[in-house]
């Protein structure tokens, strides 16, 4: 696995692309000698937590012969301020998923994507993060 990073401006605008050209764009906070012209680096962390989850419960609700009417997360989460680097302390992954299921089948789901597939929710509780969620399921 392979990401390249550009500089795009003067600033700390950079553009990172993976191996299929696919990329984004991150950038620091205006206090930080950013722009606000991209994602800041530890936002993306809590948006590849989300994408890997989601990813994780999708295919194991489709294994399952289960339809996904409608899937989106929210992610909070709280950093140690006090320290350098500021780690991700807490947290919280908010499940909103639509569908014809029974609940107990989402509920193995995350548990699933939480304790053995998501490899970014475990980099993140190595680093010591606590992460907890809920799940809202609408029929």
């Amino acid at each position: 696995m392979k990401v390249i990073l550009k500089r795009k401006n003067e600033a700390c605008h950079f553009q990172a692309t993976n191996e299929d050209g696919r990329s984004i764009d991150l950038d620091s906070s205006p206090s930080s000698l950013g722009e606000g012209l991209g994602v800041r680096p530890m936002q993306s962390l809590l948006m590849a937590l989300g994408g890997c989850t989601a990813i994780d419960v999708t295919l194991i609700l489709t294994k399952q012969k289960l339809k996904i009417l409608d899937f989106s997360l929210e992610i909070d989460g709280i950093r140690d301020e006090k320290n350098e680097p500021a780690l991700w302390e807490k947290i919280h992954v908010n499940y909103h998923i639509k569908g014809e299921m029974d609940k107990a089948f989402v509920e193995r789901a995350v548990h699933l994507s939480m304790t053995k597939y998501c490899s970014v929710a475990e980099t993140l509780r190595r680093a010591g993060a606590q992460i907890t969620y809920d799940i809202k399921l609408e029929k």
